[in-house]
């Protein structure tokens, strides 16, 4: 195999995995399934690619944070109120979904990890350990951890809710964008409202 053709197998590995972990679960999936799903002649084409499951998660969850983080890094609004900490956490991940279209799997595959006690870990490190969430001066203490985990939960699962209704609709592109951009400000009204109370 190619370096060219290992990198086309492992991307479509990678979205075959998302999309059906999004649709099925994590218990209702094996390795095999996705290496057969996504068209793989030899049995053991994922464990060749990633050494398990939690690698290719965790593959999956990079490739995603690397996009979101780009946007972020886009956003050059000044982060020192928290109006412009709450745009820049939410928006770049609205974007990112824009950007991925319709059908897509990242939302509802993002609310089965986090959902995995195993494997939230790997989300929350995922998306919290980039350069531009690093660099935002977040609050501390219990009250403030406990606001961050609603936040990442509010956002999770109203993006999978969204998403599966898209999924379902299959509107064009435009009005995709309009609803995600719709959803990203509820987002942050929602949350500020949240960090004020």
């Amino acid at each position: 195999m190619t370096t060219r053709q290992a990198v086309v197998a492992r991307g479509l590995i990678m979205r075959t995995a998302e999309r059906l972990y999004a649709t099925h679960g994590f218990a209702a999936v094996s390795i095999r399934q996705i290496g057969e799903a996504a068209g793989q002649r030899n049995k053991s084409a994922v464990q060749y690619h990633f050494s398990g499951r939690d690698d290719l998660i965790k593959a999956i969850l990079a490739e995603h944070a690397e996009a979101i983080e780009r946007h972020r890094l886009a956003l050059t609004a000044p982060d020192g109120e928290p109006g412009d900490r709450i745009h820049r956490f939410v928006l770049p991940r609205i974007e990112h979904h824009i950007d991925l279209g319709t059908p897509s799997w990242y939302g509802r595959f993002l609310a089965q990890v986090t959902v995995e006690p195993a494997l939230r870990e790997y989300a929350v490190q995922a998306h919290l350990n980039t350069p531009s969430l690093r660099g935002l001066r977040l609050d501390h203490g219990a009250a403030a951890t406990r606001h961050r985990d609603m936040t990442r939960q509010l956002i999770v699962h109203m993006s999978a809710e969204l998403e599966m209704e898209l999924a379902r609709e299959q509107p064009p592109p435009e009005m995709a964008a309009a609803a995600w951009r719709r959803l990203g400000a509820d987002l942050v009204t929602a949350i500020g409202a949240l960090q004020r109370a």
